[in-house]
């Protein structure tokens, strides 16, 4: 069985020892109060009073460790980065001269998609609209309306003939029933330069600026019509200020996405290196807890004997010593329930009543209290008794 503590522990368990003969008052540490309790247990006295250790730093601290923020990094990081991505979103400011209210009036017809007209027909069509032309030139526009639609009606699959109507309506500011008709323009005929440019005219009215800029240019790029790039120009620096705007609010998304996962690695990074520590106990420092793994129920029993007080403050000063008591059965049985079984392996099977260490084990304990492999140049132990045992050692 192996010693209940790792090959470091003995020499900072040492440097633990010396610290507090130093600074008895770190005992008043909560963390150390099982400590404190076991010293009073035997008469012993804490001095009253307050550790405060130099600089704020922990005495047991590894000296490469870094001295704690006064603040949780995550913390103010995750602070600054909410102040940078959650400003108040300020409205931009347009140039709103020219908008108007929208209108709710009905549907106009569009006539039937699946009709195929007449030549006949096809004519007739063609004379309403030289009519509706007419009467737009008169301004008459409710008229030219009128006219649009019964030519619709009778040719429904004529693109212009909806354009034009959506220019009627946009002389009579219903902007909305402008946009359907050019829709459906745009429906049978996805270059009608006319559709493009009174939609884009339309949205202007509307104060929808990207989608007015977008249309007048479209508009422009298939029929270049001066009126057509004057009204661009027009809505241009609004739609700059809304696009702008825009692709501000989707970088600003897109950082607050960014530092959401970077927020979540970090906490799960800092969980993980939380974890050792939780591990090691409640005392602050390079190692946990010094005593973990003794028997303490035991000891404070065994240890009323000043004999075996002494031996074990003697061993636990340096494990090798050991070897000095293995002829004492009081202490060597004390030692024992000290290390219910995890007693070190060279010492477990020993007999105190063999006169020795070197009797019995063909193996020894080096200075750090392991096991050292047999010389098999020394004589091997001969059996003298029906007693003996064999410990496999050989």
């Amino acid at each position: 069985m192996a010693m209940p503590m790792q090959d470091e522990h003995p020499f900072k368990l040492r440097s633990f020892i010396d610290f507090v003969s130093t600074n008895p008052t770190v005992l008043n540490m909560p963390q150390l109060k099982y400590v404190k309790d076991f010293i009073e247990k035997f008469g012993g006295k804490v001095p009253e009073g307050e550790f405060k250790p130099e600089a704020g730093k922990c005495p047991f601290a590894d000296e490469n460790e870094k001295p704690a923020p006064s603040a949780d990094p995550i913390v103010s990081d995750e602070s600054a980065e909410d102040e940078s991505t959650s400003e108040p979103e300020s409205d931009v400011e347009l140039d709103m001269e020219g908008v108007i209210e929208a209108d709710s009036d009905p549907a106009q017809p569009m006539g039937d998609s699946g009709k195929t007209p007449t030549e006949e027909e096809i004519d007739q069509a063609g004379d309403l609209r030289a009519q509706a032309a007419g009467a737009y030139s008169e301004q008459k526009f409710d008229e030219a309306i009128g006219f649009y639609t019964k030519a619709i009606e009778l040719n429904p699959g004529n693109a212009l003939f909806h354009a034009k109507r959506g220019q009627a309506f946009l002389k009579l500011k219903k902007p909305n029933a402008c946009i359907r008709d050019c829709d459906k323009a745009l429906e049978l005929n996805c270059d009608s330069a006319a559709a493009y440019k009174f939609r884009g005219r339309a949205h202007r009215l509307l104060g929808q600026f990207e989608e007015a800029a977008k249309d007048l240019r479209q508009a422009c790029k298939l029929d270049f019509d001066e009126e057509a790039d004057e009204w661009l120009r027009e809505v241009t620096p609004n739609a700059k200020k809304i696009e702008q705007h825009r692709i501000k609010l989707e970088r600003k998304q897109a950082e607050r996405k960014m530092n959401d996962r970077k927020r979540a690695q970090r906490k799960a990074g800092k969980g993980q290196e939380d974890q050792p520590a939780a591990a090691g106990g409640e005392f602050p420092g390079a190692f946990g807890d010094p005593l973990a793994g003794f028997d303490v129920n035991g000891l404070l029993s065994n240890l009323k004997d000043p004999e075996v007080m002494a031996a074990a403050h003697d061993i636990m000063a340096n494990p090798a010593n050991i070897s000095k008591y293995m002829s004492n059965p009081k202490i060597f049985n004390s030692i024992k329930k000290f290390f219910p079984g995890q007693f070190p392996a060279c010492f477990a099977d020993a007999d105190p009543k063999a006169g020795g260490a070197d009797n019995g084990a063909g193996a020894s304990c080096d200075a750090d209290g392991g096991a050292k492999a047999p010389n098999s140049s020394e004589p091997k132990a001969k059996k003298e008794s029906p007693g003996y045992v064999d410990d496999g050692l050989d």
